[in-house]
């Protein structure tokens, strides 16, 4: 096939890049730059020039593609609200170039809206539609896309790691180094999930193939480690102390990241690797934060 992939030279999209190509699959990258094609030409690829403010253009991408896997996300998270509202406007944008048709639209959310509010994981099934973050969105916006007639699927991100980046735990990381602490909430007994950047590239491709109308996936290779776990390793790393803060003193120590701080965000991936025989085989979360280099400025 030959597919639109936004974020192609992003940390996931490079990687689903990749396994796009080593599939056999034709790739249109999305680039705002001359040396961004230049990667994409040397990968493989083929770039399309346009940026997440501007969709229409961004959509044009999209016209002569067989699919669209849309990766692409402004990682400024002090501005997360407003990012997810462009990120609406995207998906509305590709969503009418592949109305009526069987070409799939994959895009991107978060494992939370998963959140069945019982306490237990996250799950592919569930969807809150009211979940507090901000991403709900995206997946709002998919579901008035799939009414309209879109094939489009949804793959949920929890923390996708590598020795480099953690998803909002390098933001964490940048706010420890500043602050002095490494700082959790209560006991810190909150959990995250996690998943290998590669394993999570792979998922995106095998849920290209199926391109199941409305189905959800869960990119999760381990399914909640305990904040204070991850708190007292990056501690280790920066060789600062991790303190233990209540959650008067969570807002504003934390600030905008406070609402991420005090989530739970454990999810399951059972219903995603029976659909597909996925089988995440990438390091651990804890593994990458332990190897990560943290002299080395955040890319």
């Amino acid at each position: 096939m030959r597919v639109f992939l936004t974020g192609a030279t992003g940390f996931i999209g490079s990687r689903v890049l990749r396994e796009l190509l080593d599939a056999g699959h034709e790739v249109i990258g999305l680039t705002r730059s001359a040396s961004g094609a230049k990667v994409l030409a040397d990968a493989g690829a083929s770039a399309h020039f346009g940026t997440l403010e501007d969709p229409a253009g961004l959509a044009k991408g999209a016209e002569n593609a067989d699919a669209v896997i849309h990766t692409a996300f402004d990682h400024d998270f002090s501005n997360f609200v407003a990012n997810c509202e462009k990120d609406r406007r995207v998906i509305a944008a590709l969503g009418s170039i592949l109305k009526e048709s069987d070409r799939p639209l994959l895009i991107t959310s978060g494992v939370g809206i998963g959140d069945p509010g019982n306490g237990e994981p996250a799950r592919e099934d569930v969807f809150d539609a009211h979940h507090f973050n901000p991403r709900i969105a995206s997946e709002l916006a998919g579901q008035e896309q799939l009414a309209a007639g879109v094939n489009l699927g949804v793959v949920r991100l929890p923390q996708v790691h590598d020795t480099v980046r953690q998803g909002m735990i390098s933001p964490y990381i940048d706010m420890a180094r500043e602050k002095g602490v490494v700082a959790y909430v209560d006991r810190g007994a909150n959990r995250w999930a996690a998943g290998h950047v590669e394993d999570v590239a792979k998922l995106y491709v095998l849920a290209l193939d199926r391109a199941e109308p409305g189905a959800r996936y869960h990119a999760v290779a381990e399914e909640g480690i305990a904040v204070r776990d991850i708190a007292e390793t990056v501690a280790i790393g920066l060789g600062l102390p991790a303190v233990s803060l209540s959650k008067e003193e969570a807002e504003g120590h934390f600030g905008w990241f406070a609402m991420f701080a005090t989530a739970d965000i454990k999810a399951s991936s059972a219903l995603t690797r029976q659909k597909l025989s996925w089988l995440p085989t990438g390091p651990s979360l804890l593994g990458d934060l332990r190897d990560r280099d943290y002299s080395a400025t955040q890319v």
